[in-house]
């Protein structure tokens, strides 16, 4: 399994807020769908208000 790197923004109330998420995965897809599945679990937030600004191997 490889490291990714995520970075971007999600929608925290009425501000956007500066995240950075270190995830395993097999390729750079499921990273970003591992990353949206972690903000909707953790804090309820749904897809549209997560902004991936970048995604790089660690």
């Amino acid at each position: 399994m490889k490291t990714f790197q995520v970075k971007g923004t999600f929608k925290a109330g009425i501000a956007w807020e500066k995240f950075t998420k270190e995830v395993e995965s097999q390729n750079e897809k499921n990273a970003l769908d591992k990353v949206y599945s972690l903000f909707g679990s953790k804090h309820g937030i749904k897809r549209n208000y997560v902004r991936i600004e970048s995604i790089t191997e660690a």
